[in-house]
């Protein structure tokens, strides 16, 4: 089933967003901006696992996913 209220309405990859926010809280709160070159090697990480999940959802699911892609933000 694709799932597609919620937070999932608006973004595809909650869990990939909330770490990078995550990050940048935990950056500032700790006074450490070298934790945010993690962030920066984080990203590119995350932007690959992202486009792969893309396709095998896209095999799935096919024109539904190809639709909720058009909405939603990463």
């Amino acid at each position: 089933m694709l799932v597609t209220s919620g937070i999932y309405s608006r973004v595809r990859n909650p869990i990939y967003v909330s770490g990078v926010i995550f990050l940048v809280g935990l950056a500032l709160i700790v006074g450490r901006p070298l934790l945010l070159i993690v962030l920066l090697l984080l990203i590119p990480l995350q932007i690959v696992r992202a486009r792969r999940e893309a396709v095998v959802l896209e095999k799935k699911f096919g024109d539904a996913y190809r639709e909720y892609r058009k909405r939603t933000w990463f």
